[in-house]
């Protein structure tokens, strides 16, 4: 069974950096982009800015920038959580991205 954090939402996709608050650093992230059709996956024994991409084609493709981060949050009281980057299959301005954040204890 799985111990630690987890938390699911919606955001909008802006096509740039996006940091999506938390509360806490994620171990692992998947994203969904409903419009496009697209999916993200990070994990993080990845390097930030890295993931795992699938297309609707069924093409699974390692990126190596504007991928998934970690964000640790800002002294002006942002909360920790992570960055979407500004894949262009990803993050598209006005499409709906649902994603799911774990950490584990």
């Amino acid at each position: 069974m799985f111990k630690g954090q987890h938390t699911s939402g919606t955001v909008e996709g802006t096509g740039a950096a996006l940091n999506v608050q938390l509360g806490f650093k994620p171990t692992r992230v998947t994203i969904f982009n409903e419009d496009g059709l697209c999916q993200l996956d990070w994990f993080n024994s990845m390097a930030d800015n890295h993931g795992l991409k699938r297309i609707t084609s069924g093409t699974l493709s390692k990126i190596t920038s504007n991928g998934i981060a970690t964000y640790d949050g800002t002294a002006a009281g942002d909360s920790a959580g992570f960055t979407i980057g500004a894949d262009a299959d990803v993050n598209v301005n006005g499409e709906t991205l649902h994603y799911e954040a774990w950490a584990e204890e």
